[in-house]
């Protein structure tokens, strides 16, 4: 389905348009309309199947008609961790080019200063706020923020409960108004979800997506190894083929710097991320990548 199909405002189809983003994914094209018609809804989709789109656009669409007062919040967006929440951030400012909407991203890591800015976006009322569980209350319980007329959505909510975020988002929903639209999306749908779900969502429709599926053009291989070989197969895969974009897991900062020196006297172009690097050195790693 073509997004042009879909009941869209033409400022949203316009940034669609300039974006080259003509064709939905399947959670788009299940969930959009769905949001449009101002249901709540708790979809399950992995990481990678377009799932911010689906709720970003579909609430710009609501956001651009207009009637949404100008000195209050409109939407909330919950993110489980602050380099979501600027991803977010990025694609919201690109969607929302051709419209008079505001956004503000409001997460920790960062000084005093930032922290300022955000309260002034808050308090003049931004009509999007992307925000971690933490950072939100941090400036909720000053005072001086306005919830009452809010869109709200929790995306990759599994991973919130995972992190221990489920009584600051309890918190957060007291700042609530009863009458709003909640939008909840998460890869798996676990008892602790369904839970959550019961308690935040009204009546909300569900749309599964292929959980037990990797993201299309994604090979999933396993390779049974011991410790000390680890090193020697990333090596031998990036020897059989030159990557172009590749991302890294590790379990601790001591393998992710023991991994970036080996593929670096590879000749490779490698950048490493962790904790033991300022939120500066990680948003640079970040914008390189």
């Amino acid at each position: 389905m073509k997004f042009s199909e879909l009941n869209l405002e033409d400022s949203v189809l316009d940034a669609l348009d300039a974006m080259n983003f003509q064709e939905c994914t399947p959670v788009q094209e299940h969930t959009i309309p769905v949001i449009l018609e101002g249901k709540d809804l708790i979809g399950v989709a992995q990481t990678g199947t377009g799932k911010t789109a689906a709720y970003l656009l579909p609430v710009l669409n609501q956001l651009s008609k207009g009637g949404y007062p100008e000195d209050a919040i409109n939407c909330i967006i919950m993110s489980p961790t602050r380099e979501l929440a600027m991803q977010i951030d990025q694609q919201m400012e690109g969607f929302s080019y051709f419209m008079p909407v505001s956004s503000v991203a409001v997460y920790g890591g960062n000084d005093g200063i930032r922290f300022e800015q955000e309260k002034k976006g808050l308090t003049l009322g931004a009509d999007v706020v992307i925000a971690t569980p933490g950072r939100l209350i941090s400036h909720l319980s000053l005072g001086y923020v306005d919830l009452s007329k809010s869109f709200f959505i929790l995306d990759e909510a599994d991973r919130m409960l995972d992190m221990g975020f489920s009584d600051d988002i309890m918190q957060i929903v007291k700042y609530l108004p009863k009458e709003r639209q909640t939008i909840m999306f998460s890869a798996t749908m676990p008892t602790k979800i369904q839970q959550l779900a019961k308690t935040i969502l009204h009546d909300p429709v569900e749309v599964k997506l292929a959980v037990s599926k990797p993201a299309e053009k994604i090979i999933q291989a396993a390779y049974i190894c011991y410790e000390a070989q680890k090193l020697g197969i990333i090596q031998s895969l990036f020897q059989s083929q030159q990557p172009e974009r590749v991302i890294i897991f590790a379990s601790s900062k001591l393998k992710v710097k023991e991994v970036t020196k080996a593929l670096k006297r590879m000749k490779l172009n490698v950048g490493e991320m962790h904790s033991d690097l300022e939120q500066s050195q990680r948003e640079e790693i970040m914008h390189e990548f």
